[in-house]
């Protein structure tokens, strides 16, 4: 039983099947091509139709190439759902996702954590399937559900966000509309295609508009994005905030940059000071892209500029500010979308009560409409955006509990000499345990972002005489 994500996708990709679709360094695949994979592939997975809340689970975790689409597409092609797993994802977060959602396969291209997996065989590249092994909850998918993402868990492990497939065509389609992005656009994308940025802006909207996606690797080192410009002549370019950081650090004429029309950077509003100094010195006008896991893209700017904010809503897309907020003052938004993630498969009743009587989600972002274009203004939640990624500080902390011999942990966001945000940490533990010891137990089990980049050693976190923690004694802790 395929749904009306797939049937949309394999429209779209007959109708251009004799077009460029996705490149990697390996090569290009046309549409043809790519629905010709996907349907071999889909014969590898074997799997059988199973209806309803019952179907095959295949959680997904690859890096940027061309087989990820592939893979993509001949899950949806075979019935079953896909799961889209963080690539960089460590051992704790794939046993969470695994055991709270009951998956049952996974398809990947680097090793799983011991444990976790068998193996069953190997599949196209460097692409492997494997059977989900140990304890597993399993509960029931909504009948409408055709794909699930994944946020920064409330709870402290990824939370699993189920969309329909009016949802994701919905996310596609008003950043299409939205954004004019067409058959002629060339998308450059250094974001993780489980990302929501990518997958927002580049994946699914780039397959149903005819566009080209070039998928990059490696890191955004200047020199690297522009020898990916260079090669695929981008009319779009995404990334996060890094990478533009990159291309400042750059001192020589970049022309290349001058036929990109479009570039989106998020996670975090660029710096005020960069984005005016990439179209000085590159005439490259940043949009800031604003989206939430959980309720799709949201808004976009087709004349960027700092004073603009983050522009204005997509279609599909109304924000509410609430009564009595003053005109022009920060108030905690909520929005609705076409594009609304429908629940929390793994945290029953949590999202519903993030939502109003109207059905409009309470973001936990404070800022203000001026002239119909978006500002924001903090955070009122607690999560902290380290390069573009929301990490929960409990799960951090968490995690720092378990390293043997710590009897407490605090993790705090902190700022670089250069100004941008990193994760710090205080860990509560007899004297001699070294950071190194802390950081490698971390890696083991953490995504790499999620690993404290200031950590250090105390024999205790500082403490209000309630016990609360003491920020700003922690924060001199991690300065000196």
């Amino acid at each position: 039983m395929t749904g009306l994500l797939w049937e949309r996708l394999r429209a779209s990709l007959h109708s251009h099947r004799d077009r460029p679709a996705v490149s990697d360094p390996e090569g290009t695949l046309s549409f043809g091509e790519l629905l010709d994979r996907a349907e071999e592939l889909r014969g590898l997975l074997g799997l059988a139709d199973r209806p309803g809340p019952d179907r095959a689970r295949v959680a997904l975790t690859a890096g940027n190439t061309a087989h990820y689409p592939v893979a993509l597409l001949a899950v949806l092609g075979a019935g079953a759902v896909p799961f889209l797993f963080d690539p960089q994802w460590g051992e704790t977060e794939i046993a969470a996702a695994v055991r709270s959602c009951g998956i049952d396969l996974l398809i990947h291209d680097r090793p799983l954590p011991a444990g976790s997996a068998r193996p069953l065989r190997p599949l196209t590249g460097p692409l492997e399937l494997s059977e989900a092994t140990g304890e597993r909850e399993r509960p029931d998918l909504l009948a409408t559900t055709e794909l699930c993402r994944y946020t920064t868990g409330s709870t402290g492990y990824p939370g699993c966000v189920e969309f329909a497939g009016t949802a994701v065509t919905g996310a596609a389609t008003g950043w299409i509309t939205g954004t004019g992005l067409g058959p002629e656009d060339r998308i450059l994308c250094f974001a993780g295609l489980a990302n929501g940025l990518a997958f927002n802006t580049s994946l699914v909207p780039g397959l149903l508009a005819g566009s080209v996606l070039h998928l990059a690797g490696g890191l955004p080192t200047a020199g690297h994005v522009l020898r990916y410009v260079r090669q695929t002549a981008p009319t779009r370019l995404t990334g996060f905030p890094a990478l533009y950081a990159s291309l400042l650090r750059r001192t020589a004429p970049a022309p290349e940059l001058a036929g990109i029309r479009v570039a989106i950077s998020s996670g975090a509003p660029l710096p005020p000071d960069d984005a005016r100094a990439l179209e000085e010195r590159y005439g490259l006008a940043v949009a800031n892209y604003y989206g939430i896991a959980e309720t799709g893209p949201l808004t976009f700017d087709r004349a960027p500029a700092p004073a603009r904010g983050l522009g204005a809503p997509l279609p599909g897309v109304e924000f509410r500010i609430p009564p009595g907020a003053r005109a022009g003052e920060p108030a905690v938004i909520a929005v609705r979308s076409a594009s609304m993630g429908s629940r929390y498969l793994n945290a029953p009743g949590l999202l519903e009560q993030r939502l109003d009587a109207d059905g409009f989600y309470l973001t936990g972002d404070e800022g203000y409409l001026a002239d119909g274009l978006l500002h924001l203004a903090g955070r009122s939640g607690k999560h902290i955006n380290v390069g573009g990624r929301k990490v929960d500080p409990t799960e951090v902390a968490d995690v720092l509990r378990t390293v043997p011999g710590v009897t407490d942990a605090l993790v705090l966001e902190v700022t670089r000499s250069d100004g941008d945000k990193a994760l710090g940490a205080l860990v509560a533990a007899p004297a001699g345990l070294a950071t190194d010891t802390v950081r490698a137990h971390c890696r083991g089990l953490l995504a790499p972002y999620k690993v404290p980049e200031r950590l250090a050693v105390v024999d205790r976190i500082p403490a209000s005489s309630i016990g609360k923690p003491r920020l700003a004694a922690a924060r001199a802790l991690l300065e000196n």
